[in-house]
């Protein structure tokens, strides 16, 4: 990580060997954003999903064909050993409900969104405003279809909540989903939870 002491020096670099992220859904923005914060050196990452690797992820997810079949859980740790082999890598590999979401939330430091689902989304957000109101989260909103990639940014909702995307372009028949825009949306959310943990709250 000499590259990124470069920027953030030595105290930098103590605060992101100590930061604990949480991602809740690992498809093409929560897999991205994922390795993303292992090659900057976040020194541990939990991987909150219950879906399996299927041919159609392929498209715009980091998974490869080897891994079809796998759970994304464990297809992502096995490919962060291999980019970030010290980061400290846990999994969940169970769906999320309203009932575990305060187990599964307790001991992050900073609570990364990235469900398909909009239901599954505002639950998370809900959850987290709720009963951890002091943590921050980073959502994403937005990313659908070939619009121009200057239309995704990172705004701050509230004191401690940010949303990532065009917040219009949901995945609909006839507005899919393709690598280039879900890895800007994924580079977002990625970097504004590196600002955060190196304390810049400006998006």
């Amino acid at each position: 990580y000499s590259r990124t002491r470069l920027l953030l020096g030595a105290e930098g670099m103590e605060r992101l060997a100590k930061a604990r992220v949480a991602i809740f859904g690992i498809g093409g923005v929560g897999g991205f954003t994922m390795e993303a914060l292992a090659r900057s050196g976040v020194g541990a990452l939990d991987l909150i999903d219950d879906d399996k690797v299927c041919l159609t992820n392929l498209n715009r997810q980091q998974y490869a064909v080897g891994q079809l079949g796998q759970y994304k859980t464990d297809a992502l740790r096995e490919t962060l050993s291999l980019v970030s082999p010290y980061c400290d890598v846990t999994c969940d590999t169970i769906q999320v409900t309203e009932e575990n979401l305060p187990d599964l939330l307790k001991a992050e430091d900073y609570i990364c969104e990235a469900f398909d689902r909009a239901e599954a989304k505002a639950m998370l957000v809900s959850g987290v405003l709720e009963h951890f109101p002091e943590k921050y989260l980073v959502a994403g909103s937005g990313l659908a279809g070939l619009g121009s990639a200057n239309t995704i940014q990172t705004r701050r909702v509230s004191q401690r909540f940010y949303l990532c995307g065009d917040g219009t372009s949901d995945s609909s028949v006839g507005l899919g989903l393709v690598a280039s825009r879900v890895l800007v949306c994924a580079a977002h959310e990625a970097n504004m939870i590196l600002r955060l943990i190196a304390g810049e709250t400006e998006p």
